[in-house]
Formats: structure tokens, sequence, C-alpha cells
């Protein structure tokens, strides 16, 4: 018989020298050798570990309350404040499934536990009732109208801004862009009455100088784009916040292997900036389609006497002739109530389709 080098008289080979070429393989590969421990002795670690893991992962309330007490303490006035305004008021929706009085007593809850039941009466009152289908179309057009030439404004004017070197010139321009976001509706309509209204500068330039004027703020039929005009002028300049955020997060180092390869402007733009701002986009899509519904109130309630309720009527401005002005408060409630639901409807049918593109949408799969 004959014996290697390291090996017993009996053929076996003692366990240096087994644990030597282990070493010397794991020095060539740069793995560390670690040696090999028994199968009772890994479950035993294992188990060991485990427990001692499950142990930590269980923190008395007493040590969680002394680590977290700051922060539950600062946000405990906000969440009281959203639960008293947001979800206290939720409960008022009950008057939809009644012929709530609120002359029955001077205390609101009172007369609504004797306010009697009428089921979803006035849900089919809803349904059969033109003058609902009249806002409700009205609400889709100006929707679609706003989707499709207010929603991407902000992402033009977040590119213009973001291809701009000087930081004075593009400081300046944002800060031009922002201002008309913080003046009222009032003002808004306001300015625009003075540009394009029978009186304005521009038709009386126009009558200056024999040409018959116009006044677009009176013309129903150009109402919505009007609306949407004002919309634009007011809210897309604030818009280009999140996208000039997201712009900020690109690396340099993107831009610059682009142009390396030969890509252009147009060809950076394309395959770096809008991939970028990608997630960004199918976010404030879905919440924009969520809000489908809620196309705005005090803008076209200012200008409801000067076009007509027939162009200007939208579901807020419904709800709030119908329970304000007419004080019908189930009708109202059972509007807005259905508004909310499908606003929800479209809010996960949105997420859902983001979701077939890729995208994470408002919350992730």
């Amino acid at each position: 018989m004959s014996l290697t080098a390291g090996s017993r008289p009996d053929g076996t080979r003692p366990t240096a020298a087994v644990e030597e070429p282990r070493a010397a393989v794991a020095a060539a590969t740069g793995k560390e050798s670690v040696p090999r421990r028994s199968g009772r002795a890994s479950r035993s670690g294992r188990a060991g570990r485990s427990g001692r893991a499950g142990k930590l992962g269980k923190v008395p309330f007493r040590v969680r309350w002394r680590r977290d007490r700051a922060l539950i303490l600062m946000t405990s006035p906000v969440i009281a404040l959203l639960l008293l305004f947001n979800y206290v008021p939720l409960l008022g929706n009950v008057v939809a499934f009644q012929d709530y009085d609120p002359y029955v007593s001077s205390n609101g809850i009172t007369a609504m536990l004797h306010s009697p039941w009428v089921g979803v009466e006035q849900f089919s009152r809803m349904l059969d009732d033109p003058l609902f289908w009249s806002a409700t179309k009205n609400t889709i057009v100006l929707f679609v109208l706003q989707l499709v030439l207010f929603f991407p404004v902000p992402i033009a004017l977040a590119l213009v801004i973001n291809s701009v070197i000087r930081p004075r010139v593009r400081a300046v321009a944002q800060a031009i862009m922002y201002l008309p976001h913080f003046f009222s509706w009032v003002l808004v309509v306001t300015v625009f009455q003075q540009i394009l209204g029978g009186a304005g500068i521009i038709a009386q330039t126009l009558e200056k100088h024999g040409w018959s004027g116009f006044d677009l703020m009176t013309d129903a039929d150009l109402f919505k784009f009007l609306v949407t005009a004002q919309a634009v002028w007011k809210d897309a300049g604030w818009g280009i916040i999140v996208f000039l955020a997201a712009l900020s997060a690109v690396s340099t180092d993107l831009y610059e292997a682009a142009a390396m390869d030969g890509a252009g402007r147009w060809r950076r733009m394309w395959h770096v900036t809008l991939p970028a701002l990608r997630p960004v986009i199918a976010l404030l899509l879905v919440l924009r389609v969520g809000d489908a519904l809620s196309v705005g109130f005090e803008q076209f309630l200012l200008q409801r006497y000067a076009v007509g309720a027939g162009a200007s009527e939208v579901l807020d401005t419904y709800v709030w002739n119908m329970g304000i002005q007419n004080g019908d408060f189930s009708y109202a409630a059972a509007v807005g109530l259905a508004k909310g639901l499908i606003g929800v409807c479209l809010v996960l049918g949105a997420n859902k389709f983001a979701h077939l593109l890729g995208e994470q949408g408002v919350y992730q799969k």
C-alpha cells in the first residue's frame, strides 16, 4: 500500500493536513477559510441566534415610549387635528341617507338623530336630475382640458429652467413664475378682466385703431379655455417645484456620458432627463386623476353670473348651490359622497394602470 505525503498508515490524513490545502485555496481565491461545524452545532447556533433576535424584537412599551416620546409628542397635535377635521366630519355623511331637517333642533347631532331615514332615495333623485348630469359633463370636460393643456406645462417649464446655466437668471425666473400662486382667485379673475374683458386693455386698444373689440370674459363657448388659462397662469409655476427637485437628483455623470457618446441636447433630454422625471410624473398623474371631479370652486363661483350656470356649473358649485343656497342638505351630502367614492375608485384605477406601466404610483404593489 502506497502512502501519500502527510497520510497515516491506515490511509487517513490528519486534520492539519486537510485544512492546510483549504487555506491555500482560500488564499488564492481571496475567500476566508471558515472551519466546518457539525450539523447539530450549526442548528443549535441558528436556534440560539433566532431566539436572541426574537427576544430583542419584543421591546417593552415603556422602553419604546422613552425612546420615541419626543416624536410622539411632536406629532400628536397634527394627528389630533387630522382626526378632528378630516375623519370626524365623515360621520356627517349619514345625512345622505336621511331627510335631514336642521330646524328639528338647535343641536346638529340631535337633528341628525331625529331626522327620518329615506335609504337611497337621495341617490335615485341625483341620477334623475338633469342639472346634476350637466354639472358632471362640465366637470369632466374641464378635467380633460386641464389634463391636456395644464399638466404638461410645469414639466416643460422645469425642463427650460433646468437648462439655464446662470443661477441668478434661474432664481429670478423661478420667483416670477411662483408669484401668481400666492394671488387669490379674486385677483386672478380681476387681472384677466382688465386684459380680456370688454373694457380691458386689448379691447380698448383695438377700438382706438378702428377695429371692433371683444369680451372673452362673458363668452360661454370659450369659458372652458378661459378658466384653463387662468389655472395655468396661477399654478403652473408652483407646480415646477416637484419636477425641479427630481431633476436635482439626476447625476451629472449621466449627462457627461451621454455627451461623450455623441448625444445632443434633445437626445440627453429624451434619454436622461425624462426617464428621471417619469416616476414623479406617474405619481402626480395618479393624484390628478383621483382629483378629476374637483376642478375648482371659487374660480367658477366668481364667474358664474358672467357666463351663466350652464357653462360654469361644476360639481363643487352644484353641491354648494343645492346645500347652502337651497337648504337641501341631504341631497347635497349624497352628491358629495358619490363624488368622493368615484374619486377613490379613480385613484385606485390610475394607480393600477401605473403599476402596469412599471411605475410605483401612490403605493407599491
